[in-house]
């Protein structure tokens, strides 16, 4: 009976607690469940990644010729566009940014710090950890501005339509043709603080006019204006004539017309050609105005022929008398 009483005591335990809702049983019930988990504060925290160490860039400012030059204001923006550093060029020309993080920066020069130089475009910089990038950066020398003129020699008119070629050397650098109002415009790079020699040359001159052919020298300065002149002369025209006409006649007698000086021949009194005036009349004239392409004067064959015409004329009238002469003789002996 003892035993029995013993075996059901856990029965009427477990009755008793379900019937009067008591919790002194509770950590019997705790004993029953699995093994906890152990507590997450009790685990060592995992540690964070090292922060990356910073860098910084060093700028070396010079110009074309090699000074370095002080006074020179640059701006370092980071990838959002925000100003990250700034400063100026010290007296050798060097400026430094430091412990800047690691990343692509832009960098923006401000103002030269030279009135004879220009500054450079902005550029991108990649700033590394732990080192300083080198720049060396070289501003040019200000663009001179030149001013090109076309004029008349004479009248000094601005002339529209002057192409010339503008060089240094041996290479062109710039063409420049003149517009409606005989001018034109452009920039020449300087590569000297006292200056860069150039030349200018035609190569196309306005309408009308010739050619202006030698090339012209000038200098021109960092910065500087310079106004190039190229005068041009009017394109000749029909030459003139190298006689003026006249309406007063020539004083020199025409080949085929025997001057006033001159003798006319006179015809035979029998009326029958000399054998003179046969070979005379039978020759070949001469070509009108061949005396004038020679230059020989007509004047002795002329009086010579005359006076052969003269002499034979002469010599037929006598024989003509003469025959009339015996004739009236020969009649008088036959009437006696």
């Amino acid at each position: 009976m003892r035993i029995r009483s013993i075996r059901s005591l856990p029965v009427a335990v477990a009755v008793a607690a379900t019937v009067t809702g008591s919790l002194a049983w509770a950590p019997a019930a705790s004993a029953q469940s699995p093994d906890p988990t152990p507590s997450s504060s009790t685990s060592p925290a995992p540690r964070n990644a090292a922060e990356a160490e910073p860098g910084g860039v060093t700028i070396l400012k010079k110009d074309p010729g090699g000074d370095v030059l002080a006074g020179a204001s640059f701006t370092l923006l980071d990838s959002a566009g925000k100003e990250a550093a700034s400063g100026k060029t010290n007296a050798q020309g060097q400026l430094a940014f430091k412990d800047l993080a690691p990343g692509v920066y832009r960098l923006k020069e401000v103002s030269s710090g030279s009135t004879l130089h220009d500054t450079v475009d902005d550029q991108d910089v990649i700033v590394t950890p732990g080192t300083d990038t080198p720049l060396t950066i070289v501003d040019p020398f200000k663009a001179a501005s030149v001013l090109l003129k076309a004029k008349d020699d004479k009248t000094g008119k601005l002339l529209a339509g002057s192409t010339v070629n503008i060089g240094s050397g041996d290479k062109t650098i710039l063409t420049l043709t003149t517009g409606s109002d005989g001018t034109a415009s452009g920039k020449l790079p300087i590569n000297s603080r006292t200056g860069t020699d150039f030349w200018v040359k035609q190569v196309k001159a306005p309408a009308g006019y010739e050619i202006y052919k030698p090339s012209k020298a000038f200098k021109a300065k960092p910065g500087d204006p310079v106004t190039v002149t190229v005068s041009n002369a009017k394109t000749a025209t029909t030459p003139p004539p190298t006689e003026r006409p006249t309406d007063k006649p020539s004083d020199k007698p025409t080949p085929d017309k025997p001057g006033k000086d001159e003798d006319v021949p006179t015809p035979s009194a029998s009326g029958t050609p000399t054998s003179d005036e046969t070979a005379s009349s039978s020759a070949a004239p001469a070509p009108a105005g061949s005396l004038a392409h020679t230059g020989a004067d007509a004047t002795p064959w002329l009086i010579g022929g005359a006076g052969v015409l003269i002499a034979a004329g002469g010599g037929a009238l006598f024989a003509a008398r003469r025959r009339r002469a015996d004739h009236s003789t020969d009649d008088g002996s036959a009437e006696s």
